[in-house]
């Protein structure tokens, strides 16, 4: 009696995507580890950096420099509204609602950089300074791919003897 056999299984071949999204699980968690102690995680660390950084923006404007769909940003900054780090204000036109961060939101923020910082240098410690620095400019290229990132709106301005 002969044994049966089993298929043969090919390896697949390496997605880019599935690759980084389970790293960016990995990394996210790692982040969330070291700000726990803040009482926030890292997705609303960036949120209140991005609005201490760039102040006051329309919900769209800052979904869009974040690279996150406006339903994503919206439950990122629900909690965040909830505590009052965060509020949402209507803009000029019914349609338009305006997130700024608050006094209490900056002293969140202040009192997460530390950690922030830590979890940093422990990612940079880990993978050493020059693969860290190389992974950084990396993933701003990654950054670059996706169709409403810089590289695709410096695509879509016209330049010197183009029409718009």
């Amino acid at each position: 009696m002969t044994k049966p056999v089993p298929p043969v299984v090919l390896p697949a071949p390496a997605c880019a995507c599935a690759r980084m999204r389970r790293a960016a699980r990995a990394l996210t968690q790692l982040y969330d580890d070291g700000m726990a102690p803040s009482g926030l995680r890292v997705t609303q660390y960036s949120l209140l950096s991005a609005l201490a950084k760039g102040g006051p923006a329309r919900i769209s404007d800052l979904a869009r420099s974040l690279l996150l769909d406006r339903t994503a940003l919206s439950r990122n900054l629900d909690p965040l509204v909830e505590r009052r780090l965060v509020t949402i204000a209507h803009g000029d036109d019914a349609r338009t609602r305006i997130a700024t961060l608050t006094g209490t939101g900056a002293a969140a923020l202040a009192a997460a950089r530390p950690h922030w910082q830590q979890a940093q240098a422990q990612v940079a410690r880990r993978l050493g300074g020059e693969r860290f620095d190389t992974l950084l400019g990396l993933l701003g290229e990654v950054e670059a791919l996706h169709p409403d990132g810089p590289a695709a709106a410096r695509a879509r301005q016209p330049g010197i003897g183009e029409s718009a």
